[in-house]
């Protein structure tokens, strides 16, 4: 099974974590439009609700699109982000079936049955295009206010981005090849679905989660110090190319990036001011600011911190540098990140860790769903920094930090108290089955 990329968004849970967290960053516009009626999120004026969905959540996790709809959170969302697209090493936007690279049967081959397609309907040996994909057009037929993006990278994805924003002509090439596959539909051939135009209609715009322009990410990952021009020439490519295809079909397509919390990732690779100008909006790194690889348990998504990495500091880093407050989306975890072994005695928070607490998917991540019911368990107390915004569990050998509705409502409460753009969800499979914690989140910036 496939690790959640955004697990290792930054400093990545390796043995070297602190010293990544120290010196790398911790990881990973037009309004929206009204929709439908009785929905906080598509009504008229609202903060945007950004919420990823991971391809590979369809496996291990059978987290599938229905369950965005039947969770309640359909409804509440205004986009949602398709993680994620990966970049050939040729610079265009990669589909197939390559393991660890790219996974069409999940994207648009796998047939679904009827109890598992959004709208009851079983797919069909003849339809061009099944899997995700149709789901995700499913979806937004019954929902037509959410924007669906294609995000492309992610921590083990941004492999060749640096390559691709190279030169003009590599800039070019890319870029249309994305739109050609994402936004014009034109999958490639394979077990009989794709073709021409198959997939039009699904994606309304391109996220990009280049992690990192001009800094250290995944072990594999190219990067340049002229990384950061190229990335603003990379957007305002984008962009035009983009505008270009709305123009002719009477339409907007957004385009937004996902960026980091740490200052000196921000000067390495993002020229501020000039890529908001193309840029609908950005999501900003709320999450990873501690990882269980580190030999320290620590916060994770702290909404205030002294001299440590915080929701509010990364706000604050992008307004210094000419963001304007409106376009800034603020991430949010649906998981936590955990140590076991932990000594020093208190609340846990602050002591020495023998390594990762072992969970259901990968040891040092666990759902939100799955903490919940350690609390339910009695096993574990839920302690509170009411000042600074974040909550913890312990139970006097193993912690885990991470957000639950109480945290939620207070950043909630922050976003509209400072005008910001919305809030961003990594990721929707960490919930529970009723949406506790997106409903928590609509309640407040809703409400």
């Amino acid at each position: 099974m496939r690790l959640p990329r955004r697990l290792l968004s930054s400093a990545g849970v390796v043995a070297s974590a602190l010293a990544l967290v120290v010196g790398l960053a911790p990881a990973s516009s037009a309004a929206p439009q009204s929709a439908t009626a009785g929905s906080s999120a598509h009504g008229k004026n609202t903060l945007r609700q950004v919420g990823y969905f991971t391809q590979w959540g369809v496996y291990g996790r059978d987290y599938q699109v229905q369950d965005i709809d039947l969770s309640g959170a359909a409804e509440r969302l205004t986009h949602l982000n398709y993680a994620f697209g990966n970049v050939s090493p040729q610079g265009e936007c990669l589909m197939g079936n390559i393991p660890g690279e790219a996974d069409a049967w999940a994207d648009y081959v796998r047939p679904l049955d009827a109890a598992t397609s959004v709208d009851g309907l079983a797919d069909t040996w003849d339809q061009p295009l099944a899997g995700n994909f149709l789901q995700l057009k499913k979806l937004k037929q019954k929902h037509p206010g959410l924007k669906v993006m294609i995000s492309l990278g992610g921590w083990s994805w941004s492999t060749h981005f640096s390559d691709a924003a190279r030169t003009d002509a590599s800039r070019k090439r890319f870029v249309s090849s994305c739109i050609d596959l994402y936004i014009k539909g034109n999958l490639p051939a394979d077990s009989g679905r794709g073709g021409p135009g198959s997939a039009a209609g699904v994606f309304d715009g391109i996220d990009l989660d280049w992690e990192w322009p001009g800094s250290e990410g995944d072990v594999d990952t190219v990067f340049r110090p002229e990384d950061r021009k190229n990335f603003t020439k990379l957007v305002a490519e984008f962009r035009k190319q983009l505008d270009a295809l709305g123009k002719r079909k009477h339409r907007h397509y957004e385009l937004s990036a996902f960026v980091p919390t740490a200052e000196s990732k921000i000067d390495a690779g993002f020229e501020v001011p000039k890529i908001m100008r193309n840029l609908d909006f950005v999501t900003l790194q709320g999450y990873d600011f501690h990882v269980s690889g580190e030999p320290v348990a620590n916060q994770q998504s702290a909404l205030f911190a002294d001299d440590d990495f915080s929701v509010h500091g990364t706000v604050e880093a992008w307004l210094d540098r000419g963001a304007p407050a409106r376009k800034l989306v603020v991430g949010v975890p649906f998981y936590g990140q955990g140590w076991t072994g932990v000594t020093g005695g208190g609340d846990g928070l602050g002591q020495p860790a023998a390594g990762p607490a072992p969970a259901t998917w990968a040891n040092g991540y666990g759902d939100y769903k799955e903490l919940k019911a350690l609390v339910e368990s009695g096993d574990f107390t839920v302690h509170r920094d009411r000042r600074n915004g974040h909550a913890w569990i312990f139970d006097g050998t193993t912690l885990w930090t991470y957000d639950d509705p109480q945290v939620l409502a207070r950043k909630a409460e922050y976003v509209k108290d400072r005008r910001l753009g919305g809030a961003m969800i990594w990721s929707l499979d960490g919930d529970t089955a009723d949406g506790e914690l997106i409903k928590a989140l609509d309640a407040g910036l809703n409400g």
